[in-house]
């Protein structure tokens, strides 16, 4: 008989029960060798179009297709086997109207598997979110700092700061919750409305620079990971600086293929050992 363990894959479901207790932990991934490493420690892997700046060397998200989302996103449902895994909706195929998202939407689902899609936008995207989710669509919706609108907001900055601007984030939070999204992320936002936003809507919130009172936290795992960029946003923790051990076994390994010492004979095929 086997002795296998089989891991049951988080659902929506499981991350609605989470309101109010545990936090959910989400991290970022790309590819199926990170998804892998990833898998036993999180609920959630957020396939993020993130990925157009950390893996293609992108100055903003904005460049990302949707089929880059999906091949991205395929490689990480490979590598994963029990997190909920959830796929970002590019710039440019979602918000020209709800049947162009329900396309988008349809494509990144059955060719990947995933559980959902996040897509950003609040009071403008409610319609289109009401639309997905009486499709069969589960929406994770983002507020706050959203980085596809980053040249209409004037650049990356906190969000929240004025009363006006803090009023229009949490009629976003109750128009996305109204609409039927399953939770919400909440990016860049001053703390006292983030946690303020947590304890008035009835759906998790997931915080990224919001608030340790939200119902969950993500990050990029490369930012975590000291693998991307020098410098660290104020609601980055580096867990790691691998950047450094990646750069130190480049250098030691072209050094010895600059000296042949590498390959040595244990390396080769049909070379015999010298005995001792």
């Amino acid at each position: 008989m086997s002795t296998e363990i089989k891991t049951k894959r988080q659902t929506i479901r499981d991350f609605r029960l989470r309101k109010g207790g545990v936090p959910i932990v989400m991290l970022t991934a790309y590819t199926a060798p990170m998804a892998r490493m990833l898998d036993p420690h999180v609920d959630v892997l957020l396939v993020g179009d993130s990925l157009g700046m950390v893996l293609y060397g992108m100055d903003t998200t904005i460049g990302v297709t949707l089929d880059m989302m999906i091949a991205h996103g395929q490689a990480v449902m490979r590598g994963s086997s029990q997190a909920c895994v959830i796929i970002d909706l590019p710039f440019g195929t979602y918000q020209e109207s709800p049947q162009q998202a329900f396309r988008s939407s349809a494509r990144v689902m059955a060719e990947t598997g995933a559980a959902g899609v996040k897509l950003e936008g609040g009071v403008e995207m409610a319609e289109t979110i009401a639309f997905l989710t009486q499709r069969g669509v589960p929406v994770l919706a983002h507020i706050g700092l959203k980085p596809q609108s980053v040249n209409a907001l004037g650049g990356f900055r906190a969000q929240g700061r004025g009363a006006d601007e803090a009023e229009q984030i949490r009629a976003d939070a109750r128009a996305i919750t109204e609409a039927g999204a399953f939770g919400v992320v909440i990016e860049g936002t001053m703390e006292p409305l983030a946690r303020a936003i947590s304890a008035e809507i009835a759906i998790p919130t997931i915080g990224i620079g919001a608030s340790p009172s939200c119902d969950g936290q993500v990050l990029v795992t490369e930012d975590i990971l000291g693998l991307f960029g020098t410098f660290t946003p104020k609601f980055v923790k580096r867990y790691a600086q691998l950047s450094e051990q990646v750069a130190d076994a480049a250098a030691a390994y072209a050094a010895e293929v600059r000296d042949r010492s590498f390959p040595g004979p244990e390396h080769c095929f049909g070379v015999a050992r010298s005995e001792s």
